[in-house]
C-alpha cells in the first residue's frame, strides 16, 4: 500500500473513530432530539397562559368575616346580608336596598368577572323587580330607591365619566351603549354573568339557559377604564330577592397569537443554525458511508 493511501486510511479511520455505525446512530439521535426540543421552545411562542383568580377581589363561600372582619375583602351595606349559601342583596320584601363592596381597589389591567346570581320574587313573572346593578367605580355607595318602568329582563351596559347620570325614567336609554334580553327571574337553574375588560375591550357575556354555555350579549370595543377602581353590586327592589352565591375575580393575561405568517428573528435564527448542524452531520456521515463503500470496493480487487 502507497503512502498516500495509508493517508487516505488513516484519514477514514478517524472518521471511523469519530462516526461509527453506533456514534452515528447516537448522533442522529441527539440531532432529532434537540430538533424537537427548539421545535417545542419555537411553538411555546404561541403558548395561552391561563388566567389567574384574584382572591382580593372574589367573593366565595364561606364568605368568613365578610362585611365585619377587618381582614374581609368585601363590605356589606344596607339589607345586605351573609347565609351559608349566597350574599343576599335584598329579602323578598318591598322597598329594600343593599349592596356589596369590595374594598380593595383594581389595579389589573385586564380582568374577568364571573358572577354567579338568582333573582326570585312574588308576582308575575320577569314583570317586576329592579334587578342587580353591577359596579365598577372609583367611590362606594349607597343603592337609591328610584322608580324603574322597564317591563321586560334586560342587561344594559354603561360607562360613566364622572358626571353623566343613568336615567331611570327612561331606563337609561339615553346612556345605553348595548345590552340584550335575560329571562332569568324566578327560573329553576343557575344563571350566570361574566364581563372581560381586555385590550380596551368591554364584553358582556350571559349563561341564563340551563345549558351551561355562554350567549354574546354586549361587545364594546375602545374602552378605557381606569385602574383603582372598586367591584360592586347592588340591589333597589319592590318585593324581590336578590341573590349572589360567587363573584370570581380573574387576571386576563394578554395571550400570545402564533403568527400564521413568517417567522419572528429568534425562530429565523435557530431555524438557520439547526438547519447548518443537519446539513453539516448529513454531509459527514455522507462522507463516512462513502469512504467505507469505496474501501470495501477496493478490497474486491485486492
Amino acid at each position: 500500500m502507497n503512502k498516500c493511501n495509508r493517508f487516505r486510511m488513516s484519514s477514514f479511520q478517524i472518521f471511523d473513530l469519530m462516526f461509527n455505525q453506533r456514534n452515528i446512530h447516537e448522533l442522529t439521535c441527539l440531532f432529532a432530539v434537540v430538533l424537537l426540543l427548539t421545535c417545542q421552545c419555537l411553538a411555546d411562542d404561541g403558548y395561552e397562559m391561563d388566567d389567574f383568580l384574584k382572591r382580593e377581589y372574589s367573593l366565595t363561600k364561606p364568605y368568613q368575616g365578610l362585611g365585619s372582619s377587618s381582614s374581609s375583602y368585601w363590605d356589606l351595606m344596607g339589607n345586605a346580608m351573609i347565609t351559608t349559601e349566597h350574599v343576599r342583596l335584598t329579602p323578598d320584601l318591598q322597598s329594600r336596598q343593599g349592596a356589596v363592596w369590595s374594598r380593595v381597589p383594581c389595579y389589573l389591567r385586564d380582568w374577568e368577572l364571573q358572577v354567579h346570581f338568582k333573582i326570585h320574587g312574588h308576582g308575575k313573572k320577569n314583570l317586576n323587580g329592579d334587578g342587580i346593578a353591577l359596579w365598577s367605580c372609583i367611590w362606594k355607595h349607597e343603592p337609591l330607591h328610584r322608580p324603574w318602568r322597564r317591563v321586560f329582563p334586560y342587561v344594559s351596559g354603561m360607562v360613566g365619566n364622572g358626571t353623566l347620570a343613568y336615567e331611570h325614567d327612561r331606563d337609561g336609554q339615553s346612556t345605553e351603549l348595548g345590552g340584550c334580553t335575560a329571562l332569568v327571574r324566578n327560573i329553576p337553574h343557575d344563571t350566570f354573568l361574566l364581563i372581560r375588560y381586555t385590550k380596551n375591550r368591554l364584553t358582556i357575556q350571559i349563561d341564563v339557559d340551563g345549558k351551561q354555555e355562554w350567549r354574546d350579549c354586549l361587545d364594546l370595543p375602545g374602552v378605557r377604564l381606569p385602574r383603582g377602581y372598586f367591584f360592586g353590586a347592588s340591589s333597589e327592589e319592590e318585593e324581590e330577592e336578590e341573590l349572589i352565591p360567587s363573584v370570581d375575580n380573574f387576571e386576563h393575561l394578554n395571550k400570545v397569537e402564533v403568527q400564521e405568517e413568517g417567522m419572528s428573528g429568534v425562530q429565523l435564527f435557530f431555524t438557520i443554525v439547526f438547519s447548518v448542524i443537519g446539513v453539516f452531520v448529513l454531509g459527514v456521515v455522507a462522507v463516512v458511508m462513502y469512504g467505507r463503500w469505496k474501501e470495501n470496493s477496493r478490497k474486491r480487487f485486492y
